[in-house]
C-alpha cells in the first residue's frame, strides 16, 4: 500500500472514530434527566408566550395606543412637576426598575420597584397585589403624592394642553378627548399599558437547553453550562423551587411569606391582606365601570371571589425569576443585594419567622458549598 493510500485509510480511521467519540462526548456532557425531570424542565417552556390582548383593555395590542403609550412614559410633562417620568424609575436598560433597593421618592422601609417586564401576565401587579389590571397598575403611580404626584383633573389638563397628545389620543382611541377628566385619565393608564404589555423578556440560555432538551437535541442541550443543569436539577428537586416559581414565567403568580421581614419604620408591611383590601375597595378594579369586557372579562371572576384572609398578612408576590441577573437588589424590601444572598437566605432559612398556618412547603435548603454555587449559576442562566 503506498504511503498516500495508507494515510488515506488512517482518515478514514478518525473519522470513523470521531464518529463514534462525538456522540459519547455530548452525551457526558449532558446530564442523566430522568422522565420526570425532563418533564419538569419542558414544563417552564416555552419561551416567550404568545402574546394575548387583555379584554379589560379595548387597546391592548393596538398599534397606535402602544406608540401613544411609549411616548407617555418617557415623557417628564406626565407628571406634575414635569421632571419625572414612568421611565426614571422603570430604566429599560436596567430592566425596567431602578436597581435601588426601595423606590425612588418613597419613604425608608418601602418597597423595592419591579421590573415591567413581562407584566402583562400577572394576574395581580404590584408586591401586595393591589391591582387586577396592568392599566390599573398604570393609573396608581400617576396619582400618588410620593411618585407623578398628579391629580385627576391636572393630568386631564395637561392631555389637553398637547396637540400632539389629543392627535395621539385620537389614534389610539379611534375617538376625541372624552369630555369627562377620569375618563380621559384611564385611557392615559391604558395607553401607557398597552405599551408596557410589549415588555417582555428576552429567550435566555435556559430556554435553548429546555428546547433541545424537549426535541431530543442531546448536542445542543449539552452546550448548557454542567453547574447549572445540575443547579436546575436541585431547583426541581430538593430545592423545590418550583413549586412557588413555576410555569414559562418561574412564578405561580401567588402571595407568600418567605421569611423576609415586613416591619418598616412606624409599623408594619401588610403586603397581600393590605392589597387585598386596596383592590377589593378601588373604582378601578376589574369589577368597576373602567373595564372595556365588563361582566365578560374572565379575570373579574377572580377578583369577584377574591377572599381576604388572616394568613395574608406578610405575604409578597412570588416574583419571576427572568432576566434576575439584571433586577438587584431582591425581595420586596430589597433587603438581598445578590443572587448569592438569595440563594443563602433560602439555604439558612428561619422555619419559626414563618407563617404557621396553611401547608409547609419552605424548609432550610442546607445546601453545600458546591451546591449554592449551581444553583446560583442555574438562576443567572434565566437571563440574557
Amino acid at each position: 500500500m503506498s504511503r498516500t493510500a495508507s494515510r488515506w485509510h488512517r482518515s478514514r480511521w478518525c473519522v470513523a472514530v470521531a464518529a463514534l467519540v462525538l456522540p459519547a462526548a455530548w452525551a457526558q456532557s449532558l446530564l442523566d434527566f430522568s422522565a420526570t425531570e425532563r418533564a419538569q424542565i419542558a414544563a417552564h417552556g416555552p419561551w416567550p408566550p404568545t402574546r394575548q390582548a387583555d379584554p379589560a383593555n379595548r387597546v391592548s395590542g393596538h398599534g397606535p395606543a402602544i406608540d401613544f403609550g411609549r411616548a407617555l412614559f418617557f415623557d417628564p410633562r406626565l407628571s406634575a412637576d414635569g421632571q419625572h417620568s414612568c421611565a426614571s424609575c422603570h430604566l429599560p436598560a436596567q430592566a425596567f426598575q431602578d436597581g435601588l433597593p426601595t423606590a425612588q421618592g418613597r419613604s425608608p422601609g418601602q418597597r423595592n420597584t419591579p421590573s415591567l417586564l413581562d407584566a402583562v401576565q400577572r394576574r395581580w401587579l404590584g408586591w401586595d397585589g393591589a391591582h387586577d389590571s396592568l392599566w390599573a397598575a398604570s393609573l396608581a403611580p400617576l396619582l400618588n403624592d410620593s411618585e407623578m404626584a398628579q391629580r385627576i383633573d391636572r393630568l386631564a389638563a395637561a392631555v389637553r394642553a398637547r396637540p400632539e397628545w389629543r392627535a395621539a389620543h385620537q389614534a389610539a382611541f379611534s375617538q376625541p378627548l372624552p369630555r369627562d377628566d377620569e375618563m380621559l385619565a384611564i385611557n392615559i393608564a391604558k395607553a401607557l399599558a398597552a405599551y408596557q404589555a410589549t415588555l417582555v423578556s428576552p429567550r435566555s440560555p435556559f430556554d435553548d437547553f429546555r428546547d433541545a432538551l424537549v426535541r431530543g437535541d442531546a448536542q445542543a442541550a449539552g452546550k448548557y453550562p454542567l453547574a447549572a443543569q445540575r443547579g436546575l436539577r436541585l431547583f426541581i428537586g430538593h430545592g423545590r423551587c418550583s413549586v412557588c416559581h413555576a410555569g414559562p414565567a418561574f412564578t405561580n403568580e401567588e402571595f407568600a411569606d418567605i421569611g423576609v421581614p415586613f416591619f418598616v419604620p412606624g409599623g408594619v408591611d401588610p403586603g397581600r391582606h393590605g392589597g387585598i383590601r386596596k383592590l377589593k375597595d378601588s373604582h378601578n378594579n376589574r369589577l368597576g365601570p373602567h373595564n372595556d369586557a365588563g361582566a365578560a372579562d374572565p379575570g373579574a371572576v377572580l377578583t369577584r371571589h377574591l377572599v381576604l384572609e388572616h394568613r395574608n398578612f406578610g405575604e409578597f408576590r412570588v416574583p419571576g425569576l427572568r432576566q434576575l441577573v439584571h433586577t438587584a437588589p431582591y425581595m420586596h424590601n430589597g433587603s438581598l443585594t445578590t443572587i448569592e444572598d438569595v440563594v443563602r437566605h433560602y439555604d439558612q432559612l428561619d422555619e419559626d419567622r414563618l407563617h404557621a398556618d396553611g401547608a409547609s412547603i419552605l424548609r432550610p435548603l442546607a445546601l453545600s458549598a458546591g451546591d449554592a454555587a449551581d444553583l446560583a449559576a442555574f438562576l443567572r442562566s434565566l437571563s440574557r
